[in-house]
């Protein structure tokens, strides 16, 4: 028996609804260890019975892998039951021979391999063979994926193209997903964007994107969802040798983590819960997505969006200076 969803908030101006806590596939296509088809099967299917509603994918994860595989699912369910987000920038083709190997973070994948392409027609391309893997006949977000390279090429084609689907009713909103704020601050100014996708740069250890981009999102509506929310490992078990956006974090920001870390022990309380309730706290993020490779993750990542944390936990790491002053926390106030 399918449970209630769990609370959704909207998405900026748009007419979307999103759960605050959404999965995303990554991990669903591979990556750092390969998934088989039953985990991944029984990962949604739990994400589901516990509420989790919005759902993100991309044709980079495990190269159209974590798209067929969430799509199994989701087609099963009634179409408006839930919210789905993929994205564009990469198309998926057989190698030739002489390429480069492929990315080794993702295992167990296809063998077609992503190729960036931002154009009007590549991204028109894009989105017609992720239907055809998801088995769908439309999807409610559609981000550019990773343009760090690729702004022209974005702003030109890409946008171009996101803004026709929007008006075809192919898509509901658009935006661009990144793990830099600069460049979508620079959407936001030159673009018709609904929504951004952040990876990585609003967490308890990093709240770069604060003064910039989320002012920005605040003051124009557009809607935000943030990834990354444990920078890739520390915030979520910051012992020796833990990452930082998956390099090996410095022994100042570990120091930090790990004092985070002990404060939430001492109140009672899980590092990854506070790092979710933080973010949470601040009003232009819309929801956050949290990756899963089995169905005993998606018991955790929903567990630690419930858990109790106490406003005597912020008061703490207010007066010890952890977070930026002006960065809301829960319960009130910057």
């Amino acid at each position: 028996m399918s449970g209630m969803p769990l609370p959704s908030h909207r998405l900026g101006r748009t007419p979307i609804e999103i759960t605050r806590l959404g999965l995303g596939s990554a991990p669903l296509g591979g990556l750092f260890s390969p998934v088989s088809d039953g985990d991944a099967a029984a990962t949604v299917a739990r994400a589901w019975d516990l509420g989790i509603r919005y759902f993100d994918t991309a044709p980079l994860y495990g190269f159209g892998l974590a798209e067929r595989r969430l799509g199994a699912f989701l087609r099963t369910q009634p179409r408006d039951s839930f919210v789905l987000s993929t994205k564009v920038g990469r198309l998926l083709r057989r190698p030739t021979m002489g390429e480069p190997p492929p990315d080794p973070a993702y295992k167990g994948t296809p063998p077609e391999r992503p190729v960036f392409d931002f154009s009007y027609d590549g991204v028109m391309r894009s989105v017609d063979e992720s239907l055809a893997r998801l088995g769908l006949e439309r999807i409610d977000i559609l981000f550019i994926h990773d343009p760090d390279d690729h702004y022209d090429a974005a702003i030109d084609g890409a946008v171009r193209a996101l803004d026709r689907l929007r008006r075809d009713g192919t898509v509901r909103a658009i935006g661009a997903g990144m793990n830099q704020h600069a460049m979508l601050a620079r959407f936001a100014a030159e673009a018709p964007v609904d929504a951004f996708l952040l990876a990585g740069r609003y967490t308890l250890l990093d709240q770069s994107a604060r003064a910039g981009l989320m002012a920005i999102c605040a003051a124009r509506g557009i809607g935000l969802v943030l990834g990354g929310i444990y920078n890739s490992g520390i915030l979520a078990n910051p012992r020796e040798g833990a990452t930082f956006d998956y390099q090996r974090a410095d022994p100042a920001l570990l120091a930090r983590a790990q004092r985070l870390d002990a404060l939430c022990r001492a109140h009672g309380t899980a590092l990854k819960a506070a790092a979710i309730r933080f973010v949470l706290a601040h009003p232009a993020v819309s929801g956050i997505v949290l990756g899963a490779r089995s169905a005993q993750e998606i018991d955790e990542n929903v567990a630690m969006a419930r858990m109790d944390v106490p406003d005597a936990l912020w008061a703490e790491i207010r007066r010890e200076g952890l977070v930026d002053p002006e960065a809301p926390v829960p319960g009130g106030g910057p």
